[in-house]
């Protein structure tokens, strides 16, 4: 079997992967990237809608925006409109074109030194005195035995990396999102805004969303709760019938599938020379499901936290938990504030939903359209939000 070493090897290539690769690189580590698709980037399991809070990571690029959406319109059971817009006109988020998005990113991890390999799948972690020392893979159908410092799982949910390394990252299906969409032409969309469905006859403990792809474009998805899940009643069997209400002569261009961990950041991203970063690491918000900021910004931190690390020769659980406890509170309030309004909504009555979205209806403007503001303004809106928060609390 072939040997390589390495200071750090990163399993996956999406945002969070190449985010930490390229904070390591920079950092002056031998760093791996490795990716087991053929092509990095596809396929594409996401709605490609992100808030402008993006532009605090990574400089815009016009190649991968597709539209430039002014606001949210969310439709609530029985059609209540919510719109949140911001003060003035600028528009409140962007829709990636993720394809090209994650090859700049992984682009970025290459510039700043990393190797970048796709075709390459980890099926096995080397495993010494207790610790992660690298992984065991295939690439482009040669075994080769990676041996690194730290081993980075960005290998998305239900992560094989932090299963090896002694982290149980399997998911209730309550926990978890099971997702479909399709790519469509020939729509009639509104070119200025996200638009949002919350319905459980339309998406049981989840919610469909169609977002602007640019000219008679629009991703279209459905995404249920995996407790919900069954035969004929599957995401795939809602985004169906989505789409012949919605769009009946739209043509169907491409077909996604995937899952999003929706829990809240709920058990440990580290161990003995792991990390783990993204879906892995369960940084999607459960109100949302979105996860390529927390991603983006983790991946930072983990390749920061990593690189002192290995500088000081001292790659323990205990060192990496300088990681956990940075990303917790960067952005862990977000996550678990969201997961505890996300169970709230859900265990509200048909009746008491349609009150929750009444209360917020109408146009809300914010002076920014952030995740935290969002909360923000949905607690104040629904002042029940936080008495259950507080009652969660203590």
């Amino acid at each position: 079997m072939k040997e390589e070493s390495y200071d750090v090897v990163v399993v996956g290539a999406g945002p969070a992967g190449s985010v930490t690769a390229r904070t390591a690189a920079e950092r002056g580590l031998d760093v791996l990237l490795i990716e087991r698709n053929l092509e990095i980037g596809v396929p594409v399991k996401c709605g490609e809608g992100v808030s402008r809070e993006i532009e605090q990571f990574v400089e815009i690029d016009s190649r991968w925006i597709c539209a430039e959406p002014e606001g949210f319109v969310t439709y609530g059971p029985g059609g209540t409109r919510v719109a949140l817009l911001t003060e003035g006109s600028e528009a409140v988020g962007y829709v990636l074109e993720r394809k090209q998005f994650d090859k700049f990113l992984a682009q970025q991890a290459a510039h700043a030194g990393a190797e970048v390999r796709v075709k390459t799948q980890a099926y096995g972690a080397i495993k010494e005195d207790g610790y992660v020392k690298g992984v065991y893979a295939n690439s482009a159908g040669e075994d080769v035995r990676i041996s690194a410092d730290v081993v980075v799982g960005a290998d998305g949910v239900e992560s094989r990396v932090g299963r090896w390394g002694g982290i149980d990252t399997t998911l209730p299906l309550a926990d978890v999102a099971t997702c479909a969409q399709f790519l469509m032409c020939d729509v009639d969309v509104s070119k200025n805004y996200f638009e949002i469905f919350f319905d459980d006859e339309i998406a049981p403990n989840g919610y469909a969303w169609i977002f602007p792809k640019g000219g008679d474009c629009a991703n279209v998805g459905v995404g249920i709760g995996g407790d919900v899940s069954g035969d004929h009643h599957r995401a795939l069997d809602y985004l169906h019938a989505f789409v012949n209400d919605k769009f009946p002569d739209g043509k169907v261009l491409t077909e996604m599938y995937g899952a999003v961990p929706l829990s809240g950041p709920v058990y440990e991203t580290v161990a003995n020379g792991l990390i783990l970063v993204g879906d892995a690491a369960r940084h999607v918000n459960p109100i949302t499901g979105g996860g390529i900021l927390q991603a983006m910004q983790g991946g930072a931190i983990a390749g920061d936290v990593i690189a002192k690390a290995v500088r000081e020769k001292n790659v323990s659980k205990r060192r990496l938990m300088e990681y956990e406890k940075r990303w917790k509170r960067e952005f862990g309030k977000v996550l678990e504030v969201g997961m505890r309004i996300k169970n709230i909504v859900l265990n509200l009555s048909d009746e008491d939903s349609i009150k929750f979205f009444r209360l917020l209806s109408g146009d809300i403007r914010l002076k920014e359209c952030t995740e935290r503001a969002l909360v923000k303004e949905m607690i104040k809106k629904n002042p029940r939000i936080l008495i259950s928060l507080v009652r969660m609390i203590f």
